[in-house]
C-alpha cells in the first residue's frame, strides 16, 4: 500500500499560497485597540472546548467505526491530520514569548504556555475537528448523493460509489447531476460545478 499524501493540501496558484482576500478575517487590525478587560476574560474563553473534546472524539471515532463497518477503506485517519513533529519551526529553546504588558497577563511571558498552544492545542484541535469534518463529509457523499448549493466543498470526502450507485434500478432514479457527480461517482464524465 502507498503511503498517504499529506491529506490537507494549502490552495495554490502558480507556486503561491492562495488566499481569497474577500474571506479573510479582520483580527489583527482591531486587537490593539480592544479593551484590555475583554481581552482579559475573552482569552480563557478559548480554552473551554477542551472540556468538549471526548465528545468530538467519541463522534469522530463513531462516524469512523461506522465508516469501517458498512466497508470503508482508505480513510485518513487522526494522525492523517496532524502536522509533521518536525515541521514546527520553534524549540523550547528558541520558542518567542509575549512581552510584559499587563501583571494580570503573567503566563504570555512563558515559553511553556507558547509550546503547549502552539504544539499542542492549536494543531490537535485543528486537526480533530477537520478529520471528523471529513468523516462526516465522508458519510454525507455516501448516504446523500444529492447536490445542493454547499456540495462543492465535500470533495474532501470524495469517494467511489455512493449507496445509490450501488444498484442499476437505484441509479436511473437519480438526477443525471447527481448521477454523474465525480465527488460520489468515479465513473462520473463531468466535473461538479458550484
Amino acid at each position: 500500500m502507498n503511503k498517504k499524501k499529506n491529506k490537507i493540501d494549502i490552495p495554490k496558484r502558480n507556486d503561491k499560497i492562495y488566499i481569497n482576500e474577500a474571506a479573510r478575517v479582520s483580527i489583527g487590525d482591531n486587537y490593539q485597540n480592544v479593551p484590555f478587560y475583554r481581552i482579559l476574560f475573552g482569552v480563557p474563553i478559548v480554552y473551554l472546548p477542551i472540556l468538549l473534546v471526548p465528545f468530538v472524539l467519541t463522534s469522530a471515532w463513531l462516524t469512523w467505526l461506522h465508516l469501517k463497518m458498512i466497508g470503508a477503506k482508505n480513510l485518513y485517519t487522526y494522525s492523517d491530520f496532524l502536522p509533521g513533529k518536525n515541521s514546527f519551526r520553534y524549540t523550547f529553546k528558541t520558542q518567542i514569548i509575549g512581552d510584559k504588558r499587563h501583571f494580570f497577563t503573567f503566563w504570555s511571558r512563558s515559553v511553556i504556555f507558547w509550546m503547549f498552544n502552539c504544539t499542542r492545542y492549536c494543531p490537535y484541535s485543528v486537526a480533530l475537528f477537520q478529520w471528523h469534518t471529513y468523516l462526516v463529509k465522508v458519510v454525507e457523499n455516501f448516504w446523500c448523493p444529492f447536490n445542493h448549493s454547499r456540495k462543492q466543498n465535500y470533495t474532501e470526502g470524495a469517494i467511489d460509489k455512493s449507496y445509490w450507485h450501488q444498484r442499476k434500478v437505484d441509479i436511473k432514479k437519480l438526477h443525471p447531476d447527481d448521477r454523474n457527480n465525480p465527488i460520489w461517482n468515479k465513473d462520473a464524465k463531468s466535473s461538479p460545478e458550484g
